[in-house]
C-alpha cells in the first residue's frame, strides 16, 4: 500500500502522529478521557458521597489557594511553575532540559498538584511498542533527555492532554492547558448527612436526558471524595444503600473550580420483624420479601431483622417461616426510620 499526497520528509513524522492520534481516538467506559495505551485514568482523590435530588450546581469554589497557583485535593502545597532560569543545576553532557508545567486553559493559575507527566519516545521499537522514557508526580518536572522527538502526556486526575516535542540544543519549556476542575459530593436526607459507607455515586459523561447508552466514568465514588474531570456537563447516579434509594442529577463542572454538591434523597432505614404478638420477640430463619403494591419485588433476604434502605412510598412484606406466608403492607416517609411488625396472627 503506497501513499500519496504527503509533503516531502513528511512521513518521518508519522509515527509520532499515529501515536498522538491513539491517545485521543475515544475509548469506551472509563477511557473517554484517557488512552487505552496508558490505560483507565485513576483520579488522585475518590469522590464524595450524597443522597436525592441534587442541588444543581452548588457554587463553585476556586481551586487556586490565595496569592495564585492552583492546588488539587490532597496534594502539597504549590509550587509556581514558569518563572524564572529554566534550568539552574548543571546540564550534563548530551542531554537538554525539558521543562514542564499545566494550567487551567489559556491564562493562570497554574495547576500545583495532581498531575501525572510521561514521556515516551516519539518512534517505537522493534516491537512496534513506544518506549516510556521518563515519569514525574511532581508539579513542574525538568527532564534531562537526548536531543530527539518525545511525546509528553499529562494526566490530572480523569482529564490529560499530550503533545509531541522536538529537543536540539537549546533548552524547552512546554506549558500544557488542562481545562479540568474538581467534583466533591455528599448526601443528605432532609438536614441529616448520610454516614460514609452508606450512600455511593457513579459519574457519566453528559446529561441524564441523553439517550446514549453508556457506563460510568467513575464508580462506587464515596462522599467527601474529590474527583477531577475535564470541563463539560455530567449526571451523578447517587445510590444510597442496596436498594430503590437511588437519585440522578444533573452537575457542570468549571475549569479551575472545586464544585461542591448536595444530593437530597427521600428515603428512610426500615428494619422488618416476623412476630407472633406485637413488640415480641423476632422469628429466626425467616425468608423476606419487600415488594411494590403493584408486585415488583425491590429486596429479598433471609434473617430475623432484614434492614432496608428504602425510597419514599408504600411497600407490602412478605415473610416465609416454616412454610407459612404471611405479609403486611407499611408506608415508608422520608426521614422517619422504623421497625415494622409483621405478625403471625391476624
Amino acid at each position: 500500500m503506497t501513499m500519496s499526497g504527503l509533503m516531502p520528509g513528511a512521513s518521518r513524522f508519522l509515527p509520532a502522529a499515529a501515536f498522538l492520534l491513539t491517545l485521543w481516538i475515544p475509548q469506551p467506559a472509563a477511557a473517554q478521557f484517557g488512552s487505552s495505551i496508558f490505560g483507565p485514568p485513576i483520579p488522585p482523590a475518590p469522590i464524595p458521597s450524597a443522597p436525592a435530588e441534587a442541588a444543581p450546581t452548588s457554587p463553585a469554589i476556586n481551586l487556586a489557594p490565595p496569592g495564585g497557583g492552583v492546588t488539587s485535593p490532597n496534594t502539597a502545597s504549590p509550587v509556581p511553575p514558569g518563572t524564572g532560569p529554566l534550568q539552574s543545576a548543571p546540564v550534563p553532557p548530551g542531554q537538554v532540559p525539558l521543562a514542564l508545567s499545566a494550567r487551567f486553559g489559556r491564562e493562570p493559575p497554574a495547576i500545583t498538584g495532581g498531575l501525572y507527566w510521561r514521556v515516551y519516545a516519539d518512534k517505537p521499537d522493534a516491537n512496534g511498542v513506544f518506549t516510556l522514557v521518563k515519569e514525574d508526580k511532581s508539579a513542574s518536572p525538568t527532564f534531562m533527555l537526548p536531543p530527539g522527538g518525545y511525546v509528553v502526556h499529562v494526566g490530572f486526575g480523569l482529564a490529560n492532554a499530550v503533545r509531541a516535542v522536538q529537543l536540539r540544543t537549546e533548552p524547552v519549556r512546554e506549558v500544557f492547558e488542562i481545562t479540568a476542575g474538581g467534583l466533591r459530593v455528599e448526601g443528605r436526607v432532609g438536614d441529616v448527612r448520610i454516614p460514609a459507607g452508606q450512600v455511593s455515586f457513579d459519574v457519566y459523561k453528559g446529561s441524564q436526558f441523553e439517550p446514549t447508552d453508556r457506563r460510568p466514568i467513575a464508580q462506587a465514588v464515596m462522599a467527601g471524595d474529590v474527583v477531577l474531570l475535564p470541563e463539560g456537563t455530567y449526571y451523578i447516579v447517587s445510590n444510597y444503600g442496596d436498594a430503590n434509594a437511588v437519585v440522578r442529577s444533573d452537575i457542570r463542572v468549571h475549569p479551575g473550580k472545586l464544585t461542591d454538591i448536595t444530593v437530597n434523597h427521600r428515603a428512610a432505614i426500615i428494619t422488618l420483624k416476623l412476630v407472633s404478638i406485637a413488640g415480641g420477640e423476632a422469628l429466626a430463619n425467616t425468608a423476606w420479601s419487600v415488594m411494590t403494591p403493584s408486585g415488583d419485588v425491590i429486596k429479598e433476604s433471609i434473617g430475623a431483622f432484614p434492614r432496608y434502605i428504602l425510597a419514599e412510598g408504600d411497600y407490602r412484606a412478605i415473610a416465609r417461616n416454616e412454610g407459612k406466608v404471611y405479609e403486611r403492607e407499611f408506608k415508608v416517609i422520608a426521614g422517619v426510620d422504623g421497625e415494622v411488625e409483621v405478625m403471625t396472627r391476624q
